[in-house]
């Protein structure tokens, strides 16, 4: 892709939080994103579950309160055409493996990358959704219980994301490992590039070559070879984005 970034993401940690209805907590982004862009419909891509129209019932609702329609992919004869045609893409949680899987056996990872990325067509992610739009979904925190091609995602980022980020409990008695060190695991690996921990309540929004935290809660940056650092929310974490994808360059880093 060559020229000026247009892609315009909000990567949510989680769709439900503890005190809020779904989405509830980032409703007003969403909505400004989706009014900016004169969205009226947005496409729902609910192949992180195995019930598609349940899921899609589920998520209608609180998009319904802000003035938006809802449609699911799944009801279509044609996933290409529908992703070709679509004014926003949504895809929400659930588990990562099936959601790539079911993505790469209906063809939709290039249409979708080129739809964002090129067109400027809105995407929402909320946790697998949001795991998708990364480079890999090697920090998932979901099971595999299904194989897909590889692991490779969107690439709409080139990081990795770890939604739902929990701390150690320092009160607990599991001896289990930590989110911290299944990822510090994962940074031992010669592929592996940063992960941003997203606790729940925050997420991230990005604008062509800016993005920025949101939410309530600090994030969490693993890069190799680099300890941990904490990211307040309202901080700029444009230089996640240095990549080629997009021409963004950040001189200071």
């Amino acid at each position: 892709m060559s020229g000026s970034c247009v892609r315009q993401l909000l990567l949510i940690s989680s769709s439900k939080v503890h005190g809020y209805q779904y989405l509830e907590f980032v409703a007003n982004d969403i909505n400004v994103l989706l009014r900016k862009n004169n969205v009226s419909t947005i496409l729902f891509i609910p192949y992180a579950l195995k019930d598609y129209d349940s899921y899609l019932n589920t998520v209608q609702e609180p998009f319904a309160k802000i003035g938006y329609k809802v449609e699911g992919i799944h009801q279509s004869r044609d996933p290409i055409n529908a992703v070709q045609k679509a004014e926003a893409i949504f895809i929400g949680g659930g588990n990562t493996f099936r959601l790539l899987k079911t993505l790469y056996d209906n063809e939709l990872i290039d249409v979708i990358r080129k739809r964002v990325l090129n067109d400027g067509v809105p995407y929402l992610g909320s946790s697998a959704g949001t795991n998708v739009a990364t480079r890999s979904i090697h920090t998932t925190n979901d099971m595999p219980i299904t194989y897909p091609p590889t692991f490779d995602a969107l690439k709409l980022v080139p990081f990795n994301i770890n939604p739902h980020y929990v701390d150690p409990d320092p009160t607990s008695v599991h001896k289990g490992e930590t989110r911290q060190e299944r990822i510090l695991q994962y940074l031992e690996m010669p592929h592996a590039g940063p992960v941003l921990g997203i606790r729940e309540g925050s997420w991230l929004e990005i604008k062509g070559c800016k993005a920025m935290l949101r939410g309530v809660h600090m994030a969490r940056l693993f890069v190799p070879g680099e300890e941990p650092k904490e990211y307040e929310s309202g901080s700029d974490l444009s230089f996640l984005l240095d990549d080629k994808v997009c021409n963004c360059k950040n001189k200071n880093n």
